[in-house]
């Protein structure tokens, strides 16, 4: 058992795109599945799908790789609120990924959102994760 299952699931991506893997499968949940869906509209994977069991299901998701290069297209990956250490932010001090190159994941009042929708709406949250 888990105690941190987000962390978990970023785990599972980041070592996938060092050992080059093309698809990654993870134990779905309803958090995972919008950070899913935030990753594959900001570009950084390819495509993903959610597949339905008896048990939780499963998320498949294909990583996006340069064609040339073989550069992956997530750099990094970094988990910020943890169990042991929450971490929130009000609006006005969302933090900056790379000076908005990268994005992070909020859990906010309003749901799952990045950082750049979250200073949008005018929603402050927990900051779930840094991508870039």
């Amino acid at each position: 058992m888990s105690t941190d299952p987000i962390a978990d699931y970023l785990t599972k991506i980041r070592n996938a795109i060092m050992a080059k893997h093309k698809v990654v499968e993870v134990p779905a949940s309803n958090i995972k599945k919008e950070i899913t869906k935030i990753l594959y509209d900001k570009g950084y994977i390819l495509s993903y799908k959610f597949e339905e069991d008896q048990k939780q299901g499963m998320i498949k998701i294909a990583l996006k790789y340069h064609p040339q290069t073989k550069a992956a297209a997530i750099k990094s990956l970094k988990r910020i609120s943890r169990p042991g250490l929450r971490k929130y932010a009000s609006v006005e001090k969302i933090p900056r990924v790379l000076n908005g190159l990268g994005i992070a994941i909020l859990s906010t009042s309003r749901g799952i959102m990045t950082d750049k929708e979250a200073r949008k709406m005018k929603v402050g949250g927990e900051v779930l994760c840094y991508v870039n």
